[in-house]
């Protein structure tokens, strides 16, 4: 009953209005050859909403820049073709009752793709790198930087106009809005680098100031970020409470509605002296609603996943119990979702016998 209780509550911001507080985390899927969604994407998603989750947020799809993506297969949020997708995509989510968010995306720099597929330009990023000593792509220009800016608030503005319910920007993971934030790779001199991670935080305050001005005060504004790199697991962006007051707060002030914090496991706090997750803290320092994701419901971390590791289901007592505390908003839940479209109703109705565990095999395939 407590996961009833806690997990299964109503949700309302501005235009997001969910039955529940599960979230469905963003997740590459790579099944939308050149960039389009096919029919199976959009089958996928809605046998999420049919499942019960609340918010299902999409997976990364990518603005309108030459070089935003380093995969042929990762949908576009831009063009006819891949916006009628969309369509289908969103009408099939609200036909079950259920919101949705795309997930809009720019990769940055990014290491060649292991099919051989390359963009037709060269990857872009702050200054060329996507790790330390690892140049493979261009330092953006002041005119790169504004057309960037501009390509997110156009994909906003599409994401609004074909009825979604809210929009994340993707600003963790070490992807373009990440590489301006680590010193690591932001080794600019201009005013969109810095000594400070506020002063590196520039380039995401003016992409969400855009984003907001083209979908207006009352469209719910969600951003993901993450303290760890996928260079370097153990990095803290933020290392006290006080640069995290100073990292997330300009960008509530530009229009964040929810800060959605990526952890590799939820329950690891980030600094000494209390066991609030990052979820915790960034709404204790901003006054946000906050997601937590990380390793929910599985005895496994996700990364692990990816090299073949398998994970089983797990008790939720520990979320719960910081949820009920008022930690966080809403649960993203990932891989037990990605395996079983019924997660959400099964653990509404305590049917844990019936939950699944995940292995690399669900990766292959749209379930």
């Amino acid at each position: 009953m407590t996961a009833n209780n806690t997990l299964f509550r109503p949700f309302s911001l501005k235009s997001l209005n969910i039955k529940n507080r599960i979230v469905m985390a963003p997740m590459t899927r790579s099944f939308s050859p050149n960039g389009v969604p096919t029919a199976d994407v959009a089958a996928y998603y809605r046998k999420r909403a049919e499942g019960e989750v609340g918010l299902i947020l999409s997976e990364g799809t990518v603005i309108d820049r030459v070089s935003s993506s380093n995969d042929a297969n990762i949908p576009h949020f831009y063009g006819t073709e891949a916006l009628a997708g969309w369509q289908n995509v969103i009408d099939g989510v609200h036909a079950e009752g259920g919101a949705m968010g795309p997930q809009i995306w720019h990769m940055g720099i990014m290491d060649n793709h292991h099919s051989g597929w390359v963009p037709s330009q060269p990857f872009e990023g702050p200054s060329g790198l996507n790790r330390p000593g690892n140049t493979n792509g261009n330092t953006m220009t002041d005119a790169d930087i504004a057309d960037t800016i501009a390509a997110f608030g156009r994909a906003a503005a599409d994401a609004k106009r074909l009825g979604f319910d809210c929009v994340e920007i993707h600003g963790a993971h070490g992807y373009l809005i990440d590489q301006f934030f680590w010193n690591e790779t932001n080794k600019r001199t201009d005013i969109y680098g810095g000594k400070t991670l506020a002063e590196r935080s520039r380039f995401a305050v003016e992409v969400i100031k855009e984003v907001r001005k083209q979908v207006g005060e009352d469209f719910a504004i969600i951003i993901r970020l993450s303290q760890w790199k996928p260079a370097d697991y153990n990095n803290l962006l933020a290392k006290t409470p006080q640069e995290l007051e100073a990292w997330l707060n300009p960008m509530a002030d530009a229009g964040v509605d929810i800060f959605h914090c990526s952890q590799r496991r939820f329950w690891e706090t980030d600094f000494e002296g209390s066991d609030l997750n990052f979820a915790g803290w960034a709404k204790k320092v901003s006054g946000k609603a906050t997601i937590t994701v990380g390793s929910v419901g599985l005895d496994g971390e996700f990364l692990a996943a990816f090299g073949g590791a398998s994970s089983n289901p797990s008790s939720l007592d520990e979320l719960l119990r910081r949820m009920d505390r008022g930690d966080f908003d809403l649960v993203a839940v990932g891989r037990p979702l990605l395996a079983d479209p019924h997660w959400a109703q099964k653990i509404r109705d305590n049917r844990t016998v019936e939950l699944k565990g995940f292995s690399k095999e669900a990766l292959a395939q749209l379930v």
